[in-house]
């Protein structure tokens, strides 16, 4: 944890309080103590220092003062295949750590069923992952998720509106174009599932605009495309 990202409702005037997770980082990780001063951020607010006024077993009281802005957004939008829950997890905790701030994630010919009955799906689960990679990274600007369980409809009555004025890539191991580097526009980026998306679903995204683009011979998981991925067209 860089950086402690309180909600609202911890916060009154310029005094936090924190319990549970936070305040079990704060005493074995951190080893903090009265008077110790700590990055602060509120959840889609600014961020800050704080200072520890009082720590106990149970919580602690924070006086903090919030003045710096959060690190700008990606210009991306990601278009990504509902991994398999472990891989989602770790996803969602990278994709927030890499300042996207759009992500739809969408069915898929290759993507099990099963997958859309876990609970990390459910707000609260797909929050607590988010802010974890938002701590790591010192951001306090929380990514929105959506969820398109119906790849064609999706594709074909959404997907042109929402990749409108950027450059919609769709990354595929069988392509004849390297993805670009070092993006000055603003990108839409489509990932598929483990094994890539089918034929018919790599037509329909170019039906609406996505060029097809690869990153070399190798094949590589998920959990690490979207980090390769985003590095490359955003390497700064």
């Amino acid at each position: 944890m860089n950086l402690l990202l309180l909600k609202a409702n911890q916060v009154t005037g310029n005094c936090a309080v924190v319990s549970g997770r936070q305040l079990e980082h704060l005493l074995t990780v951190q080893r903090s103590q009265v008077g110790d001063s700590i990055r602060v951020g509120l959840l889609d607010g600014l961020m800050g220092q704080g200072i520890i006024k009082t720590m106990d077993a149970n919580q602690s009281s924070i006086e903090i003062v919030l003045e710096t802005q959060a690190p700008e957004p990606l210009p991306l939008i990601l278009v990504l295949a509902l991994p398999r829950p472990k891989m989602l997890r770790r996803s969602l905790q990278t994709i927030a750590a890499m300042g996207v701030k759009t992500v739809y994630l969408v069915n898929s010919s290759r993507v099990e069923k099963s997958f859309w009955q876990t609970p990390l799906l459910k707000p609260e689960a797909l929050e607590e992952q988010l802010i974890l990679g938002l701590e790591q990274a010192r951001d306090t600007i929380i990514p929105e998720v959506h969820l398109r369980k119906l790849f064609k409809p999706f594709v074909e009555d959404e997907l042109g509106d929402i990749i409108a004025n950027t450059n919609a890539l769709v990354a595929h191991p069988i392509a004849s174009i390297r993805c670009p580097v070092d993006s000055k526009e603003p990108i839409s980026l489509a990932i598929g599932p483990e094994g890539g998306f089918i034929p018919y679903e790599i037509d329909k995204l170019n039906e609406v605009g996505f060029k097809t683009v690869h990153l070399g011979q190798r094949i590589l998981r998920v959990e690490t495309a979207i980090p390769a991925l985003i590095s490359r067209l955003f390497p700064s």
